[in-house]
């Protein structure tokens, strides 16, 4: 893990438009739908298309996925646009459903991080893969349950890892479904420089209204991307939906953190 985080960005073979950028719904909720998102947002030349096969939800008979039937829309759009996708894995056979269909991207949700016991079933399962894997900090404020979940898929022989802060639960009441606790973020940069960091600023906000506001005091840190749900008809969507951005309003998001990118390019060549 000595490598720059540029340079392990780079080893993701993703695209950077300068932002690491990982959109879409937060679940696959039909085939018309992944299609229509992911057409928009491959013009966007995002990094990878999100969307979730399978939702892990705290009431059992809530949505929780159309599971396998949802990674072949997530195929279909992939080989229809040409853009990467990824989706969510809590269990050995998810990974196994990804790989059947050479879907080479996936990311570890935060209440399967703070499992030692499934992030090492799902490092075995991947090992000996080329996969790509984010990881997503745990539901808990416990850095280093993070920092052991990606041991554990580095020490199964995958390089090509992302760290994903999406917020913590918290018991106290907050303006955000998941405060950010900056503070957190400096010491996971502390103990793992070199793996890149992006940020999820839908979970943290849990409302559109916050994101764009949240966006810009990530700013400061120096994120090398970020994760965000976005949705063809939010208000229709079966899960988060105050969470997830209308697709203008994800242009817009995009295109502002992209003059950022530029302000500061040219102020560091000036330097």
């Amino acid at each position: 893990m000595k490598l720059s985080r540029l340079e392990s960005i780079d080893k993701c073979g993703l695209p950077v438009n300068p932002y690491f950028i990982v959109a879409g719904p937060c679940s696959a909720e039909s085939r018309e739908q992944i299609l229509a998102i992911a057409k928009t947002l491959a013009s966007e030349k995002i990094s990878c298309f999100r969307a979730g096969a399978w939702k892990p939800r705290t009431s059992p008979g809530s949505f929780e996925g159309f599971g396998e039937k949802a990674l072949d829309w997530l195929v279909e759009a992939r080989d229809l646009y040409k853009i990467d996708v990824c989706t969510e894995v809590a269990l050995p056979q998810h990974v196994e459903a990804c790989l059947e269909r050479n879907i080479r991207v996936a990311w570890i949700g935060a209440r399967t991080t703070s499992s030692p016991f499934a992030v090492q079933e799902l490092a075995n399962a991947m090992k000996g893969t080329d996969m790509c894997v984010l990881v997503k900090n745990p539901i808990c404020p416990e850095v280093k349950l993070w920092i052991g979940a990606i041991e554990r898929i580095y020490n199964s022989g995958i390089t090509k890892i992302v760290a994903v802060h999406r917020g913590f639960s918290m018991p106290a009441k907050s303006n955000y479904r998941y405060p950010p606790l900056w503070n957190l973020v400096d010491e996971f940069r502390k103990y793992l420089p070199a793996i890149p960091l992006i940020c999820d600023p839908s979970h943290i906000c849990g409302n559109t209204a916050f994101i764009k506001n949240i966006i810009q005091k990530t700013l400061k840190f120096r994120y090398d991307g970020y994760m965000i749900e976005v949705h063809n008809f939010p208000a229709l969507a079966m899960t988060d939906r105050a969470q997830q951005l209308s697709l203008t309003g994800f242009h817009n998001i995009l295109g502002e953190l992209r003059e950022f990118n530029e302000i500061i390019t040219k102020y560091t060549q000036s330097l």
